[in-house]
C-alpha cells in the first residue's frame, strides 16, 4: 500500500484580492476549512498545511481540524519556501512516504475524490507526476513521487511544483478535473463563484 502525503499551501497574502483569501466563505465555512477538511478524509495521518500571512487568524480557523501546521515565515519569498517548509515538516514524521500531494486552498471544487483519483493513477501508471487537467493545462492539485522530492527542495523563489511538470513531461499523466480553472485571486473571481449555483 502506497503511503502518501497531503500539502495544502495556504501562506501566501492575497495582495490582488485585499483580503485573505483563505478565509472567504463558500457553502458556510471557509475555503481553507473546506480543503483542510478534504485532507483529512483523504489523508487523517499524512496531512499538513502551510501558512503564512495574517498566521494568527489561519490558526485560529484551523482549531480542532485535527491537521498539522507549518508556518512559513518566508512566505513572502515565494512558493517555493512554502514547498520546502511544507515537504520538510511531512518527512520528518513521514520520512517513508511514496509521493506527496500539493493543493491550494482557492480551487472551490477540489473533492476527496479529485485526491483518491490522483493517488489511484499513480499506483496504476508508470508516471511519476500526476496531475490535474482543465482550461488546456496540467496543475494543481498534483502528485509528485518521491523521486521528485529532492528537485522540490531545489526550487526558488516563486516556482512551483510546475517548473517540475514542464521539465520532467514525459513522466506526466493527467486526470481531469471539472471546475479546476476556477480560482480566487480578484473580487470578482470571488463574485463568480458566488454567482454560480453549483
Amino acid at each position: 500500500m502506497e503511503n502518501y502525503g497531503l500539502i495544502i499551501l495556504a501562506a501566501g497574502g492575497s495582495s490582488r484580492l485585499g483580503t485573505p483569501k483563505q478565509l472567504l466563505q463558500y457553502k458556510n465555512q471557509s475555503l481553507l476549512k473546506k480543503i483542510v477538511g478534504i485532507a483529512v478524509q483523504v489523508e487523517p495521518n499524512n496531512s499538513l498545511v502551510v501558512i503564512g500571512a495574517e498566521k494568527e487568524s489561519m490558526q485560529k480557523e484551523l482549531v480542532q481540524t485535527g491537521i498539522a501546521i507549518a508556518v512559513n515565515i518566508n512566505w513572502q519569498q515565494g512558493m517555493s519556501t512554502s514547498i520546502k517548509i511544507g515537504l520538510s515538516q511531512l518527512l520528518i514524521s513521514n520520512p517513508a512516504l511514496d509521493g506527496c500531494i500539493f493543493s491550494v486552498c482557492d480551487q472551490p471544487f477540489i473533492t476527496a475524490g479529485l485526491l483518491q483519483n490522483l493517488q489511484k493513477k499513480h499506483q496504476q501508471s508508470s508516471k511519476g507526476i500526476i496531475a490535474a487537467a482543465y482550461a488546456g493545462t496540467a496543475g494543481t492539485p498534483v502528485l509528485l513521487d518521491k523521486k521528485y522530492f529532492d528537485e522540490l527542495m531545489r526550487l526558488q523563489n516563486d516556482e512551483g511544483a510546475k517548473k517540475i511538470l514542464h521539465k520532467y513531461n514525459h513522466d506526466l499523466a493527467t486526470i481531469p478535473f471539472e471546475g479546476g480553472e476556477v480560482d480566487i485571486d480578484t473580487k470578482e473571481d470571488y463574485k463568480k463563484l458566488k454567482d454560480v449555483d453549483r
